[in-house]
């Protein structure tokens, strides 16, 4: 299981791992903080219940000696201040007895019981109480029944009282018995803490051993090669995510540059060796080699290139190598274009022949990751645009677009006239534009920073805004959809009778 849990973590790339990471470390301060709020729950909620129980008792009790007093005062004296009050000390007294817990699983055998006197005998008291004073004072059995409520008053009191003491003693009780767990519960979150934080360094020690490693043995192997110390072997480091590529990439450079180091080491000791033996000799040699390589720069030029390329061509049609001639077919054709086009502006179908051999090229590089397609609604031979206009878009959508996309994407070309004007729409389904990014993009072309925007996009944007009054260039992207360019060029409205 670890072995497995270990490949997957060195499989993810960089970007999984910190996120990960982040998530670990996300879960683990979630976990403390649980913790914590149980700790503190399970601390403060039986105090809370000790607290409210002994309350509830108390102010039953503190209501009842209230309704006593004022019962006492409004017998003596019936008047309607003394009423008021007197009914609203009873109200509260009986809110006071509804409140107090009558559970018999939570506050036990003994509390139930004194619960129980005192609701009963209250029920019996608020009876006789009440009865008496729909009477006349004058009544020969009041006095009589007047004393019999005060003793029931007293009862009450006394029960509230028990009721009052056997809380004191339980919520006592239940707190003595919590003191163990609270003396040990500062041990318990500490060993929690310190079970969280043994976990957060094993957390950052893996992400530090699968990321810092590599970089830091990467700096180290680096500073041997600028002291020209090619003697270490090649780093090895499991990771499979952009590091391993990384440090794959180091290895073959590496390699790469003690061959050329030693290669220029044995030319040097036998230019050295030849210099002893043949002074005069080398120097003559290097005079003639300055004179070929002048002559070599005057003759490769681009159209002696481009007669390579046809030869090249010839002979792989003579080989019966169909691919590779047609490759070479189509990299003569741009050359050809690039070389022998002189005119301003080329017919459509011009500028088609060259994307078409240039997405042939782009095709066969990247394979199965290119595909193109076209939708053509407008005369090629009639509609006339500037040169090297398409080409580039072309281009531009494949590089910045496509190929930077792991599994590539589409290319999509749509002509059609709209009124006077034809649209050229090259669309690609690449990595696309951020909004705010493809409103830099517009400004740069705006603006004509073509350092900002690439030659090939910011020539053709100034080449249409300058020959064609009417002319436009607009963009559409999205990130992680792809980007569209649409090119507006008038057309020249032809005299039928003309």
């Amino acid at each position: 299981m670890y072995q497995r849990i270990r490949n997957v973590w060195l499989s993810i790339n960089l970007k999984q791992k910190f996120g990960l990471y982040t998530a670990m470390v996300i879960l683990i301060m979630a976990v403390s903080a649980v913790f914590s709020i149980q700790v503190m729950d399970f601390s403060l909620g039986n105090f809370n219940e000790i607290l409210d129980s002994n309350a509830r008792c108390n102010d039953f009790q503190e209501a009842l000696d209230l309704e006593v007093r004022a019962f006492e005062s409004y017998v003596r004296e019936r008047t309607k201040e003394l009423k008021e009050e007197y009914v609203l000390s009873c109200v509260r007294t009986e809110r006071c007895l509804r409140s107090l817990p009558f559970d018999y699983v939570q506050i036990g055998e003994e509390r139930y019981a004194r619960t129980w006197n005192v609701k009963n005998g209250y029920e019996n008291y608020s009876k006789a109480r009440d009865q008496l004073l729909t009477r006349s004072a004058s009544d020969m059995e009041f006095i009589k029944d007047l004393y019999r409520v005060y003793d029931m008053q007293s009862y009450l009191q006394d029960y509230a009282r028990r009721l009052m003491q056997v809380t004191l003693a339980e919520g006592n009780n239940t707190y003595q018995s919590q003191v163990p767990v609270f003396e040990r519960m500062p041990y318990m979150i500490v060993l929690f803490s310190g079970m969280m934080m043994i976990a957060a360094i094993y957390l950052t020690r893996i992400l530090l051993g699968t990321l810092l490693n590599p970089v830091i043995r990467l700096a180290q192997s680096s500073r041997k090669i600028a002291q020209n110390d090619f003697s270490e072997e090649d780093l090895a480091i499991p990771n499979r995510d952009e590091l391993g590529e990384l440090v794959t990439s180091y290895n073959k450079m590496k390699r790469a540059t003690e061959g050329y180091i030693n290669t220029l080491k044995e030319k040097n000791e036998m230019s050295e060796l030849l210099h002893r033996e043949e002074m005069e000799r080398v120097e003559m040699e290097k005079r003639l080699d300055s004179a070929q390589l002048e002559l070599l720069k005057s003759q490769i030029n681009p159209h002696f290139l481009f007669n390579t390329l046809n030869m090249i061509g010839c002979m792989a049609n003579l080989e019966d190598a169909q691919t590779t001639e047609k490759m070479i077919t189509s990299m003569s054709n741009l050359f050809r274009y690039n070389l022998k086009t002189s005119e301003q502006f080329v017919p459509l179908e011009q500028e088609l022949k060259v994307v078409q051999d240039y997405v042939y090229i782009q095709q066969m590089r990247f394979g199965h990751r290119i595909q193109y397609d076209s939708d053509i609604q407008a005369d090629g031979s009639k509609v006339i645009i500037p040169a090297f206009t398409l080409q580039p878009l072309v281009e531009n959508a494949v590089i910045h677009g496509l190929s930077k996309k792991e599994q590539g994407g589409r290319l999509h070309l749509k002509i059609w006239q709209k009124d006077n004007r034809v649209v050229i729409s090259v669309a690609d389904t690449g990595l696309g534009m951020e909004e705010e990014q493809r409103v830099k993009l517009e400004e740069a072309l705006k603006d004509r920073r073509t350092g900002k925007v690439g030659i090939g996009l910011g020539n053709i944007y100034k080449r249409i805004h300058i020959l064609y009054e009417d002319g436009d260039m607009r963009i559409y992207s999205r990130a992680g959809c792809g980007t569209v360019v649409q090119m507006m060029i008038p057309q020249e409205v032809k005299d039928d009778e003309g």
